[in-house]
């Protein structure tokens, strides 16, 4: 029986999932955990550049851990962990820091959009396209699940292995980005990308009255045809097919169609929001998932770590 592929993603501890998150990543998860053999991280040493306040890093981690488990995510299967706990990354990404040009790291869409906007930039802002690749790398990740407008992040990880392989020798493996097309990118209630930043988002585990207020504020024209906004993300929930016939049967009527995709957000969310709500009453079992998981991923990254000082010449 052939191996199973390796798959890595992780998510940044920096606040609420929402749908976009769900259907732009997590769901592939929860499909592929048996597929492959899985890897999923709190990307907390990324969520540094943000949170900068240790009580509420500590809450996001765990709040992200519980995340992970309402959405499906199976410890039994997976090997849940925190970046922070394997020292490997950060050891990686200084190695990689030293074949890296700052020319390359300046192409980077994060790095260009700060310096667009003048704002001013840390060193780890600027340099977590290497911190990203470390954490890829090490696992000998096949596949990466990431959105359409994240592909970039492959693409730097691919080309850091390739030049250290050039330069030491076969070590590391060139991963491949995952993408589901249908879902490559999930609108938020203004029609642009739902995301944090723009404020335009649908909570994952919403209650009831977030997920009214936030479907009543999706943005409609007023052609009286199908309400664009509402369609695109009601298509997430509900299948094309039955969708066209229920918009051509309420065509105009946006305050309708609004309730009917209130209804089938809060069937989809509320079994999710009350498991993650009975994991919160043991925070205990919860630590111990990450503590079980950083050992299992402190064995793989070990090992890959030494075989690349090995490479370099400091392991003897």
């Amino acid at each position: 029986m052939p191996m199973k592929k390796t798959l890595l993603s992780g998510v940044k501890p920096t606040g609420r999932p929402h749908i976009g998150n769900y259907f732009g990543a997590m769901k592939q998860w929860l499909d592929m955990q048996s597929q492959y053999d899985c890897y999923f991280m709190i990307a907390d040493y990324h969520g540094l550049n943000f949170i900068q306040n240790g009580v509420e890093m500590k809450d996001q981690i765990l709040n992200l851990t519980l995340d992970y488990l309402a959405i499906g995510l199976d410890p039994e299967k997976s090997v849940i962990f925190k970046q922070s706990d394997i020292s490997a990354h950060t050891e990686l990404t200084w190695i990689f820091d030293t074949i890296t040009t700052m020319p390359y790291l300046m192409r980077a869409h994060a790095f260009k959009d700060a310096e667009a906007k003048n704002k001013e930039i840390s060193v780890g802002a600027f340099n977590y396209p290497m911190l990203m690749a470390a954490d890829i790398l090490l696992y000998d990740a096949d596949v990466v699940p990431v959105g359409q407008d994240q592909k970039q992040h492959i693409e730097y990880a691919r080309d850091t292995a390739q030049k250290f392989n050039n330069i030491f020798g076969d070590t590391f493996k060139l991963p491949e980005p995952l993408i589901m097309k249908e879902v490559a990118v999930v609108p938020g209630i203004d029609g642009q990308k739902m995301s944090k930043s723009y404020n335009n988002t649908i909570p994952l585990f919403a209650s009831t009255v977030e997920i009214e207020k936030a479907v009543m504020s999706i943005v409609t024209d007023s052609s009286g045809e199908k309400p664009k906004n509402v369609y695109e993300i009601h298509k997430l929930f509900r299948p094309e097919k039955e969708l066209e016939l229920l918009y051509e049967e309420n065509k105009g009527k946006y305050k309708i169609l609004k309730e009917i995709l209130i209804a089938d957000i809060e069937a989809f969310v509320k079994p999710m929001r009350e498991k993650r709500h009975a994991l919160m009453q043991d925070i205990s079992s919860v630590e111990k998932v990450l503590g079980e998981g950083g050992r299992k991923a402190q064995a793989r990254a070990n090992a890959k770590l030494e075989e690349a000082k090995r490479k370099i010449g400091v392991s003897f």
